[in-house]
C-alpha cells in the first residue's frame, strides 16, 4: 500500500510517466491545482509551497529508492517548485501561463545555485532545483508584471 502511495504521488498521479518531457507533464497537474482550485490564494499558495516541500522531499527520496536518483518519472519536486512560482504571481490566465513557461525554463537551465543544489543528498537534492528554479522564476514573472504595468 505505501509502496502505492508513494508511485502515484511521486510520479505527479502518473504524469511521471508521460514522454516526451516527463518534467513538463509533471508541472501540469500542479498548475491546474494552483489555477482552479487555488486561484491565486495567498495563503493556500504558500500552505502548497510549504507542504509540497517536504512531501516531494520524503516522496522523492522514497521513490529513488525503486527509480534512481531524481529519475525522470519522479515529479513532485515540479510541484513544490510550481507552487513557489505563483507564490505573489497576480492571478490570471497571463500571468500564471508566464509562471508556468518560467518555471520550466528556469527548471531546465537550472541556473546557479539550483544546479549545486542537486547536489544535496536523496530527496533534497532532487527537491531543491526545483524551488530554487521556482523562486528564480517567480522573480522573473514578477519583474515583467512590473514592467508591463508600467509600460501599458
Amino acid at each position: 500500500m505505501k509502496n502505492q502511495l508513494v508511485r502515484l504521488l511521486a510520479t505527479g498521479l502518473y504524469s511521471g510517466f508521460m514522454k516526451p518531457y516527463p518534467g513538463t507533464w509533471g508541472t501540469i497537474p500542479a498548475w491546474l491545482i494552483a489555477f482552479f482550485l487555488l486561484r491565486g490564494d495567498l495563503v493556500a499558495l504558500v500552505a502548497a509551497t510549504i507542504v509540497g516541500f517536504f512531501a516531494s522531499v520524503w516522496l522523492s527520496g522514497e521513490a529513488e529508492k525503486r527509480y534512481g536518483h531524481d529519475a525522470r518519472v519522479i515529479v513532485i519536486d515540479e510541484w513544490a517548485g510550481m507552487f513557489a512560482t505563483l507564490v505573489l504571481v497576480p492571478y490570471s490566465l497571463t500571468n500564471y501561463a508566464l509562471a508556468f513557461f518560467a518555471f520550466r525554463a528556469f527548471d531546465v537551465l537550472k541556473i546557479w545555485p539550483a544546479r549545486q543544489s542537486e547536489r544535496l543528498p536523496g530527496g533534497w537534492g532532487i527537491t531543491m532545483d526545483d524551488l530554487v528554479a521556482g523562486v528564480q522564476a517567480n522573480l522573473f514573472v514578477q519583474i515583467i508584471v512590473y514592467l508591463y504595468a508600467r509600460l501599458a
